[in-house]
């Protein structure tokens, strides 16, 4: 048996990066800032997540840089040539299946409290 599953909850590093496809699909991408609970000295560590159709669309329209969101999905690696020197890349990334919208009104300027995933809709 194997499991991939990740849960994060932390701020969103900058405003959405939101592409619409002509097959109708919309892909989301944030970066999010999780702290660790051993210490709040330290500085947090930083993810990359994807999210896709109905959640990408709620991503784009109430998150912003410094909203307090959770998230739940599965870790993928991607992988890619660099062009400049040809040497093989790959980066974590949280491909995400839930995403909640946290903390106040005012923090995010939109209505909170809902938790929005691909299945829902």
């Amino acid at each position: 048996m194997s499991v991939n599953v990740v849960t994060l909850v932390g701020r969103v590093g900058g405003d959405p990066d939101v592409k619409y496809f002509e097959s109708g699909s919309v892909k989301c991408n944030l970066t999010l800032a999780v702290q660790r609970r051993s210490s709040r000295d330290d500085k947090p560590d930083w993810f990359n997540l994807e999210i896709w159709g109905k959640t990408a669309e709620i991503a784009a329209n109430y998150v912003r840089k410094g909203s307090l969101i959770g998230v739940t999905g599965s870790l993928k690696l991607e992988y890619w040539q660099d062009r400049n020197t040809g040497a093989n890349r790959s980066k974590p990334v949280i491909k995400v299946d839930r995403m909640d919208l946290l903390g106040s009104k005012r923090d995010n300027e939109a209505p909170m409290g809902g938790g929005y995933s691909n299945d829902e809709f």
